[in-house]
């Protein structure tokens, strides 16, 4: 355990307010680790069934097992097909297939919203077959109605250009990184497909909007694009809808059109509130083939299919992937891998168990056998939800990256029940802290004078609030030190900032404001 030593007091700001001296003196202590690094986990992570334990092989052989697409049924990851022959034509040994799935540039990060759809791209990936990110940079200057009930608020080009090449950049780093993920889960990804991205905006940019209607107008029926749930909506709600809305389903359609006849690609994969627009495509490609020529050997008609995903939601309805009205972020300069671990350790109970089909690669067996037979044993110890978070974590940002946001957690909130119980050294926990996003950097020369450094001086910087701000939440005793979680107390502020009287081993702050806000500082020369 972390060895606390009793140090002299505090240095005070030369000023005159030496009768503090003696009650400042026994709120503070020296934070020094007298123990080396260990590498065996607490027992608040060790309850957690490891990674090893989950991913046995044998666990795997029924989700490898016969169709692809009925094995993500089972994963609750299909709503709707345009046809059931992809259940056969997803059997182990058919004919390899090429699908994409498209995101707008309408932020500059995918949300967890995203992940289901990139999930099953990753899933075929795994099989051996190819994909496709696509991003509107073209068709996100239009706007998508689907799933909205007012029209989409428009971003600026240069915006826009900057959001598509990040989410370009992500879709491709998210699959790269699925398959490394899968591999450290024990599932053999040496025939994994080839992964691609592209920008709509490469195609468009050479099409007149006259050549496009003198082409193609002849095969969009108005009537069927009146029919679409998305479009009747609007037209039925007050504000109704523009004709650059309208027209986004022609502009979806062409999409998967040049994608299959250049790129070979026969489905196209999207979330169940894009089933219109996925259809409209798929009527499109069979029209055009049928009327011009097929894309096939000898002009045969070749097919194409669709797929969508369920929307994932809260027991109250709403979309998962809001926190308090606010998305998270796949990105971690948006949401930290911290924040995104906490915010899976909280997911709900009645979610949790499709949370986990979906959103990891766990085998099927071993999530209903291990993790939520432990997990009803005793709820409270949360370990489904933990699993769920590391698993996520560890996709999204590399593996390792979850169970050192486990540790983060444990050491940060410690619960009489479940002690955190690990040696520590600054060094351990600065390493543990560094994917985390919430580990900050100070440097002591950034300061004036750092040899006479006000306590509120550093704290404002560290907190990023005014001195007034830091000076009232000191006063009010919302400021806590170290691991032991001591109120810092300095009402007058007299307290000057000593590194072997307030750091962990000259070079670790560990900073708590209110009830569960921590800043974790690295303080260097």
């Amino acid at each position: 355990m972390l060895k606390l030593l009793q140090k002299p007091g505090p240095r005070l700001a030369r000023r005159q307010y030496q009768p503090l001296v003696g009650k400042l003196l026994a709120s503070n202590q020296r934070w020094q680790s007298t123990v080396p690094t260990v590498e065996l986990p607490p027992d608040t992570i060790s309850i957690v069934p490891s990674v090893t334990e989950l991913t046995k092989p044998e666990f795997y052989k029924t989700d490898l097992e016969g169709s692809l697409v009925g094995h993500l049924l089972n994963r609750g990851l299909v709503e709707s097909l345009t046809s059931d022959d992809l259940y056969k034509l997803t059997e182990a040994n058919a004919k390899k297939m090429k699908l994409y799935c498209g995101a707008d540039p309408t932020a500059e990060s995918l949300h967890l919203g995203n992940l289901l759809p990139l999930m099953v791209l990753l899933h075929f990936v795994l099989r051996g077959h190819d994909a496709v990110g696509l991003v509107g940079g073209a068709t996100g200057a239009v706007g998508d109605p689907s799933g909205r009930k007012t029209e989409r608020a428009l971003i600026d080009n240069q915006e826009r250009a900057a959001n598509v090449e990040k989410i370009q950049a992500q879709i491709k780093s998210f699959l790269a990184n699925g398959v490394k993920y899968a591999e450290s889960r024990h599932i053999d990804a040496k025939g994994a497909g080839k992964i691609h991205s592209a920008n709509n905006a490469s195609w468009w940019k050479s099409i007149s909007f006259l050549d496009f209607l003198s082409t193609y107008g002849t095969h969009i029926r108005v009537s069927q694009m009146l029919a679409r749930d998305s479009i009747l909506s609007r037209l039925q709600s007050q504000q109704g809808i523009g004709f650059n809305e309208f027209a986004y389903q022609v502009l979806q359609a062409y999409d998967f059109w040049h994608l299959f006849k250049t790129e070979g690609v026969n489905v196209q994969l999207g979330g169940n509130d894009q089933w219109g627009n996925i259809t409209a495509g798929v009527d499109f490609i069979s029209r055009v083939q049928r009327l011009s020529g097929g894309v096939g050997k000898d002009g045969k008609e070749l097919p194409a299919y669709g797929m969508t995903v369920p929307l994932l939601t809260t027991a109250s309805g709403e979309k998962f992937g809001k926190s308090a009205g606010n998305a998270v972020f796949i990105s971690s300069k948006l949401t930290t891998p911290y924040q995104l671990y906490q915010y899976f350790i909280n997911s709900p109970d009645d979610l949790v168990s499709k949370l986990l089909r979906a959103l990891t690669l766990l085998p099927t067996e071993s999530i209903d056998s291990i993790v939520l037979r432990k997990h009803e044993e005793d709820p409270g110890n949360r370990i489904a939800q933990r699993v769920l978070a590391r698993e996520v974590v560890d996709m999204i940002h590399g593996p390792g990256v979850g169970d050192e946001m486990a540790y983060i957690t444990s050491f940060l909130f410690p619960t009489p029940d479940q002690p955190f119980d690990d040696d520590l050294t600054a060094d351990k926990l600065i390493s543990k802290f560094r994917n985390s996003g919430i580990l900050q950097r100070i440097l002591l020369s950034s300061f004036r004078n750092p040899d006479d450094l006000k306590m509120s001086t550093l704290l404002s910087k560290i907190l990023n609030k005014s001195k007034n701000e830091t000076k009232n939440l000191i006063k009010g005793g919302g400021i806590y030190f170290g691991v032991n979680r001591d109120q810092f107390v300095d009402p007058d502020d007299v307290v000057l900032f000593d590194k072997e009287n307030h750091l962990m081993d000259e070079k670790l702050f560990l900073i708590r404001t209110g009830k569960q806000n921590y800043h974790v500082v690295e303080v260097t020369e």
